[in-house]
């Protein structure tokens, strides 16, 4: 069973904890499930803790793939199930190497054949925006520096593309799959075939087939198109009728934080997404 957690809303539509909470849900029921995070980031300045505490082991994950792993059945690490994970750093007024606005693209972690690579912004590094614990806990020595963006697409088709294909294989390849997207991305994963999916946004979550919602999918982007991941939600969703719609309630910082808690008050719609699959 393979089932796809999307948003909504682009910011704090809250996958993650409606994922966690469904690893819980599923894991009450004898499963054994893995969650997913094809691709996540955070930001040295406003996730300045959860940095600290992945790159003072010399790592580089964030707090998502960590809740994932540690909901998941079994020892999992945040590298092996999220591929790809990006620093940013604010900087103000200025529009980073990839034509960010008001951030910069620091390094990029990436989950190779033998461990983590490395992918570092060379003109942020010459600027002096990489922190110092960053050069101090990560071994950056060995990293490919990128300047411009034709060496930056280079690099993504050398690293980026096997990378996703790897994990693609791994989700399928996994009995029971929670793959959450990031930002309001439809499908963060190429050649994956889920089973049904959840569209979470505040105050409620969508319930869709997934083989309609990939096909939804295709149309957004105008047919199936090999590594193209940038269809939105709204975009999909607007040619489907979701099979159904449970409201989610808020729940405070404690209530987000226990996985236990959160397939309690989400058991609803917990229980009409595995219905899909079964029917």
């Amino acid at each position: 069973m393979r089932l796809l957690v999307a948003g909504g809303d682009r910011v704090d539509a809250g996958k993650t904890t409606f994922s966690v909470g469904l690893l819980a849900s599923l894991r009450r029921e004898g499963l054994a499930p893995v969650g997913f995070k094809p691709r996540a980031g955070n930001d040295y300045w406003f996730d300045h803790d959860d940095y600290h505490e992945a790159v003072d082991a010399g790592r580089l994950y964030g707090k998502d793939a960590r809740k994932l792993a540690a909901a998941s059945a079994g020892d999992v690490d945040p590298e092996t199930i999220n591929p790809v994970h990006r620093l940013w750093r604010p900087t103000p007024g200025k529009a980073g190497l990839l034509g960010e606005s008001g951030r910069t693209f620091l390094v990029d972690r990436l989950t190779g054949e033998r461990g983590p690579e490395y992918v570092v912004n060379a003109d942020a590094e010459a600027e002096g925006l990489l922190p110092g614990s960053a050069t101090e806990s990560l071994p950056l020595d060995a990293a490919v520096r990128v300047s411009s963006v034709p060496a930056f697409n280079e690099v993504m088709r050398e690293r980026y593309v096997p990378a996703a294909e790897r994990l693609a294989r791994r989700i399928t390849a996994t009995e029971t799959s929670v793959v959450e997207s990031y930002a309001d991305i439809a499908v963060p994963v190429s050649n994956v075939a889920f089973d049904a999916v959840a569209v979470v946004e505040p105050g409620r979550a969508c319930v869709y087939d997934g083989k309609r919602y990939l096909k939804a999918r295709e149309v957004a982007s105008g047919g199936p198109r090999e590594g193209r991941l940038e269809e939105y939600v709204e975009d999909v969703v607007e040619m489907l009728e979701p099979l159904a719609t449970v409201e989610l309630r808020a729940l405070g910082s404690e209530a987000r934080g226990d996985p236990e808690q959160v397939a309690n008050a989400y058991a609803d719609a917990y229980d009409a997404l595995v219905a899909t699959v079964q029917n």
